[in-house]
């Protein structure tokens, strides 16, 4: 049995709340491993819906097992109905079923929404059906506040072609046509010595950069970006404050990652340098947002 359906998030403390629901990541670079390692890297407090178990590790996704729809909403509800969230993410949802049970569960749910439309590791391994795409985009979208594509899952959510960084605006356009109070559009899948980003929303669009990287190292970052938005909403930061956050702690993270495994390696998400042989408090490239 379920338990009681809880409507709105309930607290006795002012710490904040993230309800994670996504996938594992046996090797700890991405899915709910990430989320979890993001949020407590800015004080956030996460719960979590696992919706599938994926062995994999850097060099790719081996199998996965997906949960039963009621197991994931059983997940939703427990959590809700005690600890309460302030910030829902969504990450992997793998199949129509559990995206629909999902849906079903967030419909009346007063916390904010960050969607991330999950759909291929960094590896090229497909983690969301083909058959769920309609039911992600008419299901979810247009229940959220805030929609973390990158470039391939904003193609196929809009059906528009995006060549360059002229056309992250006009399809996160489209995507808060779809109902998504917020995009922000990732264009690191495109060429160019800077990654280029946006953000759309009802009020104004901009466009953010930052120098491009050159490593192999990026297991979950679409994961993480994604969780350290979450957190910093539910920190209370304006979005426009959050998205800045949390893409100067990504790119940290990038810069600084452990160099782990023999393919695409995690971030650092705790950021404690490690040239330093310390717990990395007092050289932290990226202390804790400021209010």
């Amino acid at each position: 049995m379920f338990p009681p359906r809880v409507f709105c998030p309930m607290a006795d403390s002012d710490i904040p709340r993230v309800l994670v629901i996504a996938g594992s990541d046996s090797g700890g670079g991405a899915g709910i491993q990430a989320d979890i390692k993001a949020c407590a890297a800015f004080g956030a407090y996460s719960a979590t819906a696992i919706t599938a178990i994926t062995v994999q590790n850097t060099l790719g996704v081996q199998q996965v097992e997906m949960l039963s729809p009621d197991l994931v909403r059983a997940q939703v509800r427990a959590v809700m109905s005690d600890i309460g969230a302030d910030v829902i993410k969504i990450g992997m949802l793998g199949n129509e079923a559990v995206i629909n049970g999902v849906a079903e569960e967030l419909g009346d749910v007063a916390a904010l929404v960050v969607l991330d439309p999950v759909m291929v590791a960094t590896s090229g391994d497909k983690l969301l059906e083909d058959s769920a795409i309609n039911a992600l985009r008419t299901k979810l979208v247009p229940i959220c506040d805030v929609i973390t594509p990158n470039v391939p899952e904003a193609e196929i959510l809009t059906g528009q072609t995006m060549e360059n960084v002229n056309d992250l605006i006009p399809a996160g356009k489209k995507l808060l046509d779809m109902g998504a109070d917020a995009a922000l559009m990732k264009g690191g899948h495109m060429k160019g010595r800077m990654i280029v980003d946006g953000l759309v929303n009802a009020k104004e669009n901009s466009v953010m950069t930052a120098p491009r990287i050159q490593s192999k190292h990026t297991h979950g970052t679409g994961c993480t970006l994604a969780s350290s938005v979450a957190a910093c909403l539910a920190l209370g930061l304006p979005l426009n404050e959050a998205v800045n956050a949390a893409r100067e702690y990504v790119f940290e993270a990038i810069r600084t990652a452990p160099k782990l495994g023999r393919g695409n390696g995690p971030l650092n998400h705790g950021l404690a340098s490690p040239e330093s042989g310390d717990d990395g408090a007092a050289d932290n490239p990226f202390p804790a947002p400021k209010n």
